[in-house]
């Protein structure tokens, strides 16, 4: 997968968008690499919200919820917030088991959360 991306960080405003470019999450060497690239911009930027985007996603190893977590600490330091869009049902199911539901805010889609956190932002 050298000549593409494994994932994109990109700017929507205040938000931070997070998206991957494959199906399957489950190599050390791209999950190392997606955790890598994640904290140096978390580093480099300290956004307020981070959305990762889950969209096209059908599986990942119990190692992407280790980065998940890693983030949300990150972030937490300086009261940013990560949010998660476009979990299918299945992944959503491990969520669950794992409790990682009560951390997180879930959307639908990318385009719904960023709606909803717009939203939210007016009313603040």
């Amino acid at each position: 997968m050298a000549d593409r991306e494994l994932l994109e960080i990109t700017q929507n405003g205040d938000i931070t968008v997070v998206g991957f470019n494959m199906a399957t999450i489950s190599s050390v060497s791209g999950i190392s690499e997606i955790s890598s690239k994640v904290r140096d911009y978390i580093t480099e930027n300290k956004p307020k919200i981070m959305l990762i985007d889950f969209d096209g996603v059908k599986f990942f190893s119990s190692q992407m919820l280790g980065v998940l977590v890693d983030v949300w600490r990150r972030l937490k330091e300086y009261d940013g917030m990560v949010r998660i869009s476009g979990i299918d049902a299945q992944l959503s199911r491990v969520f669950r088991i794992t409790n990682l539901d009560k951390i997180f805010e879930f959307y639908p889609d990318r385009e719904t959360a960023l709606e909803a956190m717009a939203e939210k932002d007016k009313n603040d």
